[in-house]
């Protein structure tokens, strides 16, 4: 079975141009905190008290506070790229917004990589202008990212109720806004699943990285007079 995170790139991903969308904020956040979704599944991180600059605990505010995630005692995993998050984890306290941009580093390249072995993508390298390496990753097989949208209208357009792995991926996608694109939805059906995901992704603490990062982005752009645009790793 993918990672949770593996079927967040390739939700993102164009299937014919290979190329991941604009985002209001670096694709490697979002990634990063599917893989904190990916050991929250797997039993290994639970999330704790919210953490000051001194390590003393700090209470709420009106700002939603950022939890620290903490390794279970004794947890195992056996995926590669589990196995060094799960390591980062227990290196030292850290904040789950900063975490999912650690973890989020190079995570592309490491997905692909493995997506491309896999069969399920292939990759293009080209060069922009003749001198910037572009790279691209058109899918050569779907059926398995189909299986993932078909769970994802049963639970946001159905009504059914999704296992924990459906409802991870509809918060971090309800986070990124790209539920109705996602699944091709429009009008009433759009806004009816946006409501439905907002519902499954309540005290999901890996989509709310996501939410923090995008605001912090839509303000710094706004401040800054400027446009939001994707950010590639």
């Amino acid at each position: 079975m993918t990672l949770i995170a593996e079927d967040l790139l390739l939700l993102l991903l164009d299937d014919d141009a290979g190329t991941l969308p604009g985002l209001w904020t670096d694709v490697r956040v979002p990634l990063g905190a599917a893989l904190l979704a990916d050991l929250r599944l797997a039993g290994a991180v639970r999330a704790g008290e919210p953490l000051r600059e001194d390590g003393v605990p700090l209470l709420p505010t009106g700002r939603w506070p950022s939890p620290t995630v903490l390794a279970e005692d004794g947890a195992r995993v056996d995926d590669p790229l589990l196995v060094d998050a799960l390591a980062v984890v227990t290196e030292e306290p850290r904040t789950a917004d900063d975490l999912a941009s650690v973890l989020g580093d190079g995570l592309v390249e490491r997905l692909t990589d493995r997506l491309v072995d896999a069969g399920v993508l292939e990759r293009h390298e080209s060069k922009v202008l003749g001198f910037i390496p572009r790279t691209r990753w058109p899918a050569i097989r779907t059926e398995g990212e189909a299986r993932v949208r078909d769970a994802l209208r049963a639970a946001l357009v159905d009504g059914a109720e999704p296992d924990e792995r459906t409802r991870a991926t509809a918060a971090l996608l309800q986070a990124l806004d790209r539920v109705p694109r996602t699944l091709g939805l429009h009008g009433a059906e759009a806004r009816d699943a946006r409501d439905r995901a907002t519902v499954l992704a309540e005290d999901d603490w890996p989509s709310r990285t996501v939410r923090d990062a995008i605001a912090e982005a839509a303000t710094a752009t706004t401040l800054g007079g400027g446009q939001p645009g994707m950010l590639l790793p």
